[in-house]
Parts: structure tokens; C-alpha cells; sequence
């Protein structure tokens, strides 16, 4: 009698550790922990940089695939080391005063987030810059311990052709895209 109540509570819990594998991923990523870079090539040098995170969450149906919330960027906080640079990139390039955020919202998720260990995964969604909604497919490498989802995003904005100034001046000549790398840690269950 005692090994069948064993045996019955070692099933029980094994299909609720099922279960709660295929609940929902809610994660909430901290902006001190959060780093935004960017990359813009010029003809003289590569201009490298960062932006702050203002706010980050991220739900998953684990069985679908289906993901909402959002990492949202302060436009603002752009910083490339130049000052003067950083301010015609808030002000002129990025227009954050009319445009205050620079938001990724997913719709989807290709591929599974494993709950310990790496996954490589497709995250899609609507990229919301100057005002302007792109649909973006993002590839995400997720590294997942004892809660802690760490993720590399790596993309490339082809601000110019989605109508920002472009910022060559004289015979500084920049390209039209600028890559970006974003290193999100978010914890589940916050």
C-alpha cells in the first residue's frame, strides 16, 4: 500500500511538472540589466553606442508559440560618446521629442524556449520606430538557468528607407543602416 501511494504521488507530480512546462513564459526584463548597442559604419570610422532600456516584458504560450508585451527603448537616450552627435541623433535623426519610444512588440515565436539550457528561436513582431510600424522576424539566442532567460537579438534597421534622415554632413559619409544588438535578461514569473 505504501509503494502504490508512492508510486502515485512520483505520476502526480510528473504530470504536473508536464503541465506547468507547457504553461505560459512570462518574463519581465530589467532595464539596469538590459543593454541596447548599436553599430553605424561611416567612410572614417564605425560609431558604436547605446540606448536605454525604458521597460521590458514578454509572455509566451508555450504551446503555440504565440507572444505579446514589449521592450521599449527611451529615443532619447542614445549615446555614442560625442555629445554633440547624440543630440542631432535624438533631435534631428530620431525626432524623440515627437517620438519618444523606439518599441519591439512580438506576435510569435518559431522554434521552443527551453526551460534550462540554450535555444535558438525566430521572434516575430512589429518594430515601431519614428512613428512607423515594421514587421520584423528577429533570430534570438536564449541561454535559460534557474529562471533567468538571457537573450541575443541581432538586427539591422534600414532607417533611411524607413524615412529618417540620413546623418552624413560634408564629407562624412554614413551608411544607411544601422545594425543593432540587443542582450536582454529577463526573469520569469516577475
Amino acid at each position: 500500500m505504501r509503494n502504490r501511494s508512492l508510486w502515485l504521488a512520483l505520476v502526480a507530480f510528473e504530470a504536473f511538472a508536464g503541465i506547468a512546462s507547457a504553461q505560459d513564459l512570462a518574463l519581465r526584463f530589467g532595464p539596469a540589466e538590459t543593454k541596447v548597442e548599436f553599430t553605424l559604419g561611416d567612410v572614417l570610422h564605425t560609431v558604436h553606442g547605446t540606448f536605454q532600456l525604458a521597460r521590458g516584458e514578454f509572455r509566451l504560450d508555450a504551446t503555440g508559440g504565440k507572444a505579446s508585451g514589449e521592450l521599449a527603448v527611451d529615443a532619447a537616450s542614445g549615446a555614442s560618446g560625442n555629445s554633440t552627435r547624440d543630440k542631432r541623433m535624438a533631435t534631428e535623426i530620431l525626432e524623440a521629442a515627437r517620438f519618444p519610444e523606439i518599441v519591439f512588440r512580438p506576435d510569435r515565436v518559431d522554434g521552443k524556449v527551453a526551460p534550462q539550457g540554450h535555444s535558438q528561436v525566430q521572434v516575430h513582431g512589429q518594430f515601431t520606430i519614428h512613428g512607423a510600424d515594421h514587421e520584423m522576424s528577429i533570430p534570438a539566442d536564449v541561454d535559460a538557468a534557474a529562471g533567468v532567460y538571457t537573450a541575443t537579438l541581432k538586427f539591422t534597421v534600414p532607417y533611411q528607407k524607413w524615412g529618417m534622415k540620413n546623418p552624413s554632413v560634408l564629407l562624412l559619409r554614413v551608411g544607411d543602416k544601422v545594425e543593432i544588438v540587443v542582450h536582454a535578461v529577463g526573469r520569469a514569473g516577475t
